[in-house]
């Protein structure tokens, strides 16, 4: 069986990708499983730039196709911002309240209209012999005034989105997975695989 390694030690992101490419009889493997290939520095200055970086190096390191993501918040009126920063906003170890606190304090008492922002997810996929892939989803929403509800993690609790009514912390996991730029991004990166599957020889 064809494998690929999951530049991830999540280990729900590693079901949700085995879920959909089971159809394609691929084993998915996580960096839990290579733990000699240590963090991988990020230094890009776009989502597409830190992906790669990730799936080059685990691809290089372990000789199988992998595949990696990256993802954070853009902020209209911040022009972008967080963005590649969205973990880190309020400081290298900051903690997720911290990180909307800041994200709040910065947008103040801006109007709902000028609230727009959007999750990012860059997927990657890279092949020994050097074919590549990516594919970019989004999630269009706002940023609340304050936070809103327990599920979720990050800046869930004041992302809210339009359609629903409701902030990313109030949804259950099922109606963030069918909404999310994430699983956009997934789905989006399957379209290209078969193609993809063809040349690199698997």
């Amino acid at each position: 069986m064809a494998q690929i390694v999951l530049a991830s030690h999540n280990k729900g992101k590693v079901v949700e990708l085995k879920q959909m490419l089971s159809e394609f009889g691929i084993e998915v493997h996580s960096l839990a499983e290579y733990p000699e290939i240590g963090e991988i520095v990020e230094d890009g200055e776009t989502f597409e730039e830190n992906c790669l970086i990730k799936a080059r190096a685990v691809c290089k390191a372990t000789g199988k196709i992998a595949v990696a993501d990256d993802s954070g918040l853009e902020v209209d009126a911040l022009g972008g911002r967080p963005g590649v920063y969205t973990a880190r906003y309020a400081g290298e170890h900051a903690t997720d309240e911290e990180n909307y606190t800041k994200l709040l304090g910065e947008l103040g008492d801006l109007p709902d209209e000028k609230r727009g922002a959007q999750f990012v997810c860059v997927v990657a996929a890279v092949a020994p012999n050097g074919e590549t892939i990516t594919a970019r989803g989004q999630w269009r929403g706002r940023i609340g005034y304050k936070p809103v509800g327990d599920n979720g993690f990050g800046y869930d609790p004041v992302f809210t989105d339009p359609e629903l009514g409701r902030t990313n912390a109030q949804l259950t996991r099922e109606e963030k997975n069918a909404r999310s730029h994430r699983g956009n991004a997934l789905r989006l990166l399957l379209e290209q695989w078969p193609d993809f599957w063809k040349k690199v020889g698997e």
